[in-house]
């Protein structure tokens, strides 16, 4: 009775054993992806610092050569993945309001709009709009406070640049 009790068992585990196993991630990309090009990002908000545009750019390739298998070119025709945009928002408003109008909070909001160029394996686009925001108290000095509030964006919008890549491009 144990013996035939162990083969059971036995067969039962042996059948949801895995036939594979490894670190390696396959993800969602494509295996013809192997280099990206990205276009520093255009401003079209008028309220947007000049420089950001290009700090940005820079976070999203040093974010895409770090977390993912793609490789920044130098070149738009050597790459698989081409990446365009534009800020299109960047703005402080209040967002938690006190007694007499107050506000107790602001918030800094930025959204970008990308375009994604796919060359292969076929030719392909997509569009991407990310809208992230960081929240500060309104007693704080903004332009103290606005490198710290824009990396915490950025990691978010590098974020949602790579959810895109790796999923449902």
């Amino acid at each position: 009775m144990r013996t035939s009790l162990l083969i059971i068992l036995s067969f039962a585990v042996a059948g949801c054993w895995p036939t594979r196993m490894g670190f390696r991630d396959t993800g969602g990309m494509p295996e013809e992806w192997e280099r990206f090009y990205l276009q520093t990002l255009q401003i079209s908000s008028p309220t947007c610092p000049l420089s950001y545009a290009a700090g940005l750019s820079e976070t999203i390739k040093d974010g895409l050569q770090n977390n993912t298998k793609l490789s920044l070119t130098p070149s738009l025709n050597d790459a698989q993945v081409q990446i365009s945009g534009e800020i299109t928002n960047y703005s402080v408003n209040p967002i938690a309001l006190q007694n007499g109008d107050n506000a107790a909070k602001n918030r800094l909001t930025v959204s970008i709009a990308f375009d994604l160029n796919f060359t292969a394996p076929k030719k392909e686009t997509a569009r991407l709009v990310v809208t992230r925001f960081a929240d500060f108290d309104a007693g704080a000095n903004f332009a103290s406070v606005e490198n710290q509030l824009l990396s915490q964006v950025n990691e978010q919008v590098v974020q949602d640049v790579i959810n895109k890549l790796m999923s449902n491009w």
